[in-house]
């Protein structure tokens, strides 16, 4: 009995420890701008194989009018974009990420694996989501599909960042480590993707009539709100700050106050 129990405890020890052995953290950000280059590459060349208008149909339908020809395809180049800036701002985060990381683990790269692995799903939620000029019957189904695609992919993300929390003296700057100037905004910027994505899942079962709506409000958003998001950490941590020096300052002056009494007028 003793001996099986050596023997798991001492298997669980090797597995821990080969989850945290350190991994190239080269390798892993080159693997990884690799795949979101060749996904944002895949997105345009659907564009180029179905959504640009034959000559014959230009000449006969829109009168010779490039323009009016290209117009018709709006709302598929409105869902290539959002797609686009959807891997941009991913990849952004991901950037931003291992920016602060000193050292990669290989529990940290399978993590990054399994994020890569929803990235390279995009170019199918772009295929489900142009269809919606085409006022398909699934529309529902594509949005549920892209924001679960987006999900994933941000919240491996965030389980990277949480993973190098639990060891942050060694692979993390000081400066992203719990407390310093840049972990609250981390924090908030790697939570934003699957907050969002999570919201907007629900609100389209709730309300089906307006999905195609909250779906494209919440890719003109989050852009906008990852601009934004600098500033409100900023306020925030301000307004905290501030507190907490004004409770600082009436500790310090009680004290002040009480050394300045008489050991009388202290006991009274």
């Amino acid at each position: 009995g003793r001996r099986g129990e050596e023997e798991e405890h001492h298997s669980l020890e090797t597995f821990t420890f080969y989850l945290s052995e350190p991994l190239s953290k080269e390798r892993v950000e080159a693997f990884s701008d690799g795949v979101y280059a060749i996904v944002a590459t895949l997105l345009i060349l659907d564009i180029c194989e179905d959504n640009v208008p034959d000559p014959r149909e230009v000449e006969e339908k829109f009168h010779g009018s490039l323009l009016e020809a290209l117009s018709e395809y709006g709302p598929n180049y409105l869902a290539y974009f959002g797609s686009f800036v959807t891997i941009g701002l991913l990849w952004f985060v991901h950037h931003s990420l291992f920016l602060y990381v000193t050292k990669a683990t290989r529990l940290m790269g399978l993590l990054n694996i399994l994020s890569l692995a929803f990235i390279g799903g995009l170019p199918l939620a772009y295929q489900l989501t142009s269809e919606f000029a085409e006022k398909s019957h699934n529309e529902i189904e594509a949005i549920q599909v892209s924001c679960v695609i987006t999900f994933f992919a941000s919240i491996f993300q965030f389980a990277i960042w949480t993973t190098a929390l639990l060891n942050e003296e060694e692979t993390l700057h000081a400066f992203a480590r719990y407390g310093g100037k840049e972990h609250a905004f981390m924090f908030a910027k790697l939570a934003l993707y699957p907050c969002v994505s999570l919201g907007a899942f629900f609100l389209t079962c709730l309300l089906s009539e307006f999905s195609t709506a909250i779906f494209h409000l919440m890719q003109i958003v989050i852009p906008f709100a990852f601009l934004a998001l600098r500033i409100f950490v900023r306020i925030s941590l301000t307004a905290i700050r501030s507190v907490m020096s004004l409770s600082r300052r009436k500790v310090v002056l009680l004290e002040e106050e009480e050394a300045c009494l008489s050991p009388n007028e202290t006991l009274s």
